[in-house]
């Protein structure tokens, strides 16, 4: 991990293309400014994290669904016998 220090109105660059500027500093809270191309993807790391932990969580809840109207289908056939 590189750890910079910065104050504001001063930038980092990632690449040759992608611009990070200090905006605001108050308290314990960071404002920045991000100049990227538009193809490049930007989210929060939380968000990121919450949308992976939702994908997972339908799948299990999908699979689970599926095995119960399995289980379900199969009981209805048995008492059809």
């Amino acid at each position: 991990m590189l750890v910079i220090k910065r104050k504001v109105s001063e930038s980092i660059m990632i690449g040759d293309d992608i611009e990070i500027i200090i905006s605001e500093i108050s308290q314990d809270k960071v404002k920045i400014a991000i100049n990227a191309p538009k193809d490049i993807k930007i989210t929060r790391k939380e968000l990121a994290e919450t949308f992976e932990f939702n994908i997972t969580a339908s799948e299990k809840i999908s699979r689970i669904s599926l095995n119960n109207i399995k289980e379900q289908l199969k009981n209805t056939e048995k008492d059809k016998k």
